[in-house]
């Protein structure tokens, strides 16, 4: 039908679409496929590329120094008010927060002032979101403490003690080569980030699995909270590092629990009790609070002067701070034989500060409507981890405690960032030697309370147990291997087994067979929705996933399953049988001939003249009948319509080896007592599959693999007569085709139809012009055919 037309019924919600059947041809004509767009040429784009005007020069600019985008369009009466506040509240955290982190690393809490101060700046300029805060971070502070124990542990520097036979760390020296190979290591990673960002690599981290990062940090949470132990209880447990620490450390705390120095176990469980009240007391009232109560800068004030005037290191041994310098170090490069010991860890803690980072910019982004670019988010990093690492900085990220209060309190721009970084400026030259007494134990619950929004994160396994049981498994595998083998290896762990996941994905897809709903073009599941009935003859299949080389295989055997068809053994049958039959006919040449010979020596007599099966007598017509039995097919019908064979020609898209029903039981024999096991309206119709369509609309691309792979479907089943059609293909998809030469004369683009409602339609035309001959009428006509070729061919010898 040429005409197209549709209607919209809005009352009933109803619409009713008449057109033409439309095969890919067809749509090309219909819908006038060409490029109107025409895309630059390499050569072109190389030149746009190197081309340079004023504007370009000035986009370049904004896209490298965003900040010059955004700063001489600041509105200061409208926003400088909430950036001020925001930004003396993000120093508020920073202050404590850099102190206690910094031994997470393994170095003096001074670093964790630097940490605060150089890549905070750095990332005001680069950087695009407008409301985080970079810093330092338990995270990645443990993954860099752990590379500095296993690089630089106590044992590597003991000396003789003074006077007696036992060792003593030197400190001074220890604390210089810890030093230097955190620089190295920060370098390296910022190194590695700009890299990523200058390749435009921004997008990788969509290949970690919200699911993964989330229990990652909190694997990560679990470690930090280990690490806290030691000063917590204020017993001195052995140094472990690799595949089992945390286990090796936590038996060794309980171990040394009846040495617990009960002073500092009091300093904790006050510290601790003050913390979680006063914090919560923020969380339920901070619609009322006009700023969070700093809690953490109060415990570090009050415990310092408690500490200084109760003498609490002299008199009871509770471990303090000790020697913060004042003022600001001069750069200097760490040692270049640090960095090929590195470099596998850098790239780790890189990855992660990355990913911490995007991942909270990407949903503070979301929730204020704008927009942050992956790959300046990873120069900003990456350039402000370079710089502070030469000034004694270590790795830093965003904090997601951090950003909720730059946000809440009124934050608009990087402006805050600039205000915090001031007041962490004059904290480094005139504040921090004041917290020299400040016990260690009040940090290092500082450390762990600011752990509870990512242990909050265990509530995300009842959600993923209703919702999604792979992504459970793997949130499960990340935490294990995260706490068991530590972030290193529990980090290549998790990626390796969320890759395998998405394997295990497309190999294992759902394949359906479609049936048509009744009054409508839609074509939906029959093991999922009733009313889909299947058209008799007509086998609609469809994979949930794309078809690439590891899936290939399946797709096939899923197409035979599913159909009820074993291609192998109908293609093994009809050449069986094609060979039984050039044997048989050879048979019936060598017979001809001994009948001539008889005839020549009068063995026998057959009327001369006119020769008709009249004439034949009853001996002759039986003796002809025996030779020429076992010739003829035992089921023949002849399809006049669809493939263009003769008359007696074997339709195998009909044929069914009975050794083969038992292993289909789609197709069942008439009398084999087979259950017919796909919903068609009777057995006899279920027995006659002739036309298979698959719906290729889930196929994204196309490989070698793809293309041989359905050449060979249309070749096997075209073998034994079955029609094979493709349906709802891309237009990319068509385009691969295309280029990857799977179409041909033998197999044209008019076995591509645009829907599988149009596929169905041109097989039913197709069908109700094709005349299926009886079984007896066939056998009668391929008998009489034969006894007349044989009487004939007698009858001239």
């Amino acid at each position: 039908a040429e005409q197209r037309h549709m209607d919209v019924d809005l009352d009933k919600m109803e619409y009713f679409v008449q057109r033409e059947i439309l095969d890919d041809d067809r749509l090309d004509n219909v819908a006038q496929k060409g490029i109107w767009v025409t895309k630059p040429t390499i050569v072109e784009r190389v030149k746009d590329y190197f081309r340079c005007s004023l504007s370009r020069l000035k986009l370049m600019l904004f896209s490298w120094f965003p900040i010059l985008h955004w700063l001489p369009q600041y509105p200061i009466k409208e926003y400088l008010p909430g950036d001020i506040v925001s930004g003396a509240s993000i120093f508020v955290l920073h202050l404590p927060q850099g102190l206690a982190y910094a031994p997470l690393a393994g170095l003096s809490p001074v670093y964790g002032l630097y940490a605060s101060f150089y890549p905070v700046l750095i990332y005001v300029i680069f950087g695009t979101s407008r409301h985080l805060s970079v810093g330092t971070f338990a995270v990645t502070s443990i993954m860099v403490g752990n590379v500095v124990q296993r690089l630089a542990p106590d044992s590597n520097f003991l000396i003789p003690a003074n006077g007696t036979n036992g060792t003593v760390v030197n400190t001074s020296v220890r604390d210089h080569n810890r030093l230097e190979i955190v620089m190295a290591l920060t370098i390296l990673m910022g190194i590695y980030q700009i890299l990523l960002s200058i390749f435009r690599f921004g997008f990788m981290v969509s290949y970690l699995s919200e699911p993964m990062v989330r229990a990652y940090t909190t694997g990560s949470a679990v470690l930090v909270c280990v690490s806290q132990l030691k000063p917590m209880f204020g017993v001195l447990p052995g140094q472990y590092t690799g595949p089992l620490s945390a286990v090796y450390t936590v038996v060794d705390v309980c171990r040394l629990l009846p040495k617990t120095k009960i002073p500092v176990l009091i300093v904790t469980i006050v510290s601790l009790a003050v913390l979680i009240a006063v914090k919560e007391i923020n969380t339920c009232f901070r619609n009322k609070l006009p700023l969070p109560i700093p809690i953490e800068l109060l415990v570090i004030i009050f415990g310092t002067i408690i500490a200084h005037f109760g003498e609490l290191k002299s008199k009871y041994g509770v471990n303090v701070v000790g020697l913060i310098p004042s003022g600001m170090t001069a750069p200097f490069a760490p040692s270049n034989s640090l960095y090929s010991q590195l470099a596998g860890d850098a790239f780790a803690v890189g990855i992660v500060s990355y990913v911490i980072n995007i991942s909270l910019a990407k949903t503070f982004a979301q929730k204020l409507s704008y927009k942050v670019d992956n790959s300046q988010e990873l120069m900003a990093v990456g350039i402000g981890n370079v710089f502070g690492g030469f000034f004694q900085s270590y790795a830093a990220t965003a904090s997601l405690s951090r950003t909720l209060v730059q946000e809440s309190t009124g934050g608009q721009t990087q402006v805050a960032g600039i205000i915090s970084s001031i007041l962490m400026l004059i904290a480094i030259l005139k504040i921090g030697s004041l917290f020299e007494d400040l016990p260690t134990a009040i940090l290092a619950t500082i450390v762990v309370v600011n752990l509870k929004g990512m242990f909050m994160q265990f509530v995300d396994l009842p959600m993923l147990w209703r919702t999604n049981k792979v992504d459970l498994l793997i949130w499960l595998v990340t935490f294990v291997a995260a706490v068991l083998l530590n972030l290193d290896l529990g980090l290549g762990v998790a990626v390796g087994f969320a890759i395998i996941t998405v394997i295990f994905r497309t190999q294992l897809p759902h394949y359906s067979v479609l049936g048509h709903v009744p009054g409508t073009d839609l074509y939906l599941d029959i093991e999922t929705y009733k009313e889909a009935k299947e058209i008799p003859g007509i086998k609609i299949f469809r994979s949930s996933t794309t078809i690439y080389y590891t899936n290939a295989e399946m797709y096939v055997d899923a197409l035979q399953e599913k159909c009820g068809i074993d291609i192998r053994t109908m293609l093994t049958a009809k050449r069986k049988q094609e060979a039984d039959l050039k044997r048989q006919q050879q048979k019936e040449e060598k017979r001809a001939k001994k009948e001539a010979k008889r005839q020549k020596k009068g063995l026998g007599h057959l009327p001369t003249g006119p020769f008709t099966l009249k004439d034949l007598n009853e001996d002759d017509y039986e003796r002809l009948r025996r030779e020429s039995q076992g010739n003829i097919s035992e089921f023949s019908v002849t399809d006049t319509s669809t493939n263009g064979h003769g008359i007696g020609q074997v339709n195998w898209a009909y044929q069914h080896d009975p050794a083969m029903m038992s292993s289909n039981p789609d197709i069942c024999l008439p009398g084999d007592g087979g259950v017919n096991t796909i919903s068609l309206p009777t057995e006899e119709e279920n027995r006659k599959i002739h036309t298979i369509i698959l719906d290729i609309s889930t196929i994204s691309f196309v490989d070698t693999v793809t293309s041989n792979t359905l050449k060979n479907i249309f070749k096997e089943f075209g073998e034994v007569d079955f029609n094979i059609y493709l349906a709802g293909a891309q237009v990319c998809v068509v385009k691969q085709l295309e280029t990857a030469g799977f179409f041909s004369d033998s197999l044209p683009k008019s076995k591509l139809f645009v829907t599988v409602h149009d596929a169905v339609l041109h097989v039913q035309m197709k069908q109700s012009q094709t005349d299926l001959k009886p079984v007896s009428s066939s056998l009668f006509n391929s008998l009489h055919d034969r006894l007349l070729s044989t009487a004939n061919t007698l009858h001239g010898l």
